[in-house]
């Protein structure tokens, strides 16, 4: 028999989500994990304990305001929660699509609590970069060029309504000036060197 029962893993799952992806308070998301979470990221690097999950979603998100998470489908397996998203830019510009995406794929592990113990993210590189030239050719037609303008959440999923919001977004990383901006991994060493 599982150690969790199904409804509290996808419970404690649904809460995780609002808190994260749809709250944007990254903050009290990452005291969702347990102090030794172990976060494998392909593309950032291998994370370990809260702190370091702390500086990598508060600097990443900075990076990339525009970017927001919507949920495509979920499984629950015992204490693993497998997850399909898309992350989303809306276009600034009225011509165009009305928002671009890049899949994602993640695995988390329940661990007791309302705690999670780890999480590996798997996301589309090559799709991630092509949107993000789309996106930038956009705001430069639109004129959106500093960073709070491309704060919007327009075009979340009808449902369910713990995976939407139609408040306006305001990310925990809006109350760090402490934290840069980053884009490249090698950003993100730097910043975790005196971590561990």
């Amino acid at each position: 028999m599982a150690p969790f029962s199904r409804e509290e893993v996808e419970r404690e799952f649904h809460q995780w989500w609002e808190i994260g992806n749809v709250g944007e308070d990254w903050d009290a998301w990452v005291e969702m994990f347990v102090p030794d979470v172990t976060y494998t990221e392909h593309f950032w690097g291998a994370l370990r304990g809260q702190q370091q999950v702390w500086i990598f979603i508060n600097a990443v998100m900075k990076g990339v305001p525009e970017i927001y998470t919507v949920l495509d489908w979920y499984t629950v397996d015992g204490g693993t929660v497998v997850f399909h998203c898309q992350n989303r830019r809306d276009n600034p510009d009225a011509s165009g699509p009305p928002y671009w995406d890049f899949a994602g794929l993640s695995v988390i592990e329940y661990a007791g609590d309302g705690r999670w113990s780890s999480e590996e993210d798997f996301w589309d590189v090559n799709g991630a970069r092509r949107t993000s030239a789309e996106y930038a050719a956009a705001c430069a037609r639109a004129g959106a060029t500093e960073p709070l303008q491309r704060l919007t959440r327009h075009h979340w999923p009808a449902g369910p309504p713990w995976a939407r919001t139609d408040r306006p977004p305001h990310p925990s990383w809006l109350d760090h000036d402490e934290v840069p901006a980053i884009t490249r991994p090698r950003e993100l060493a730097a910043l975790l060197g005196g971590t561990g």
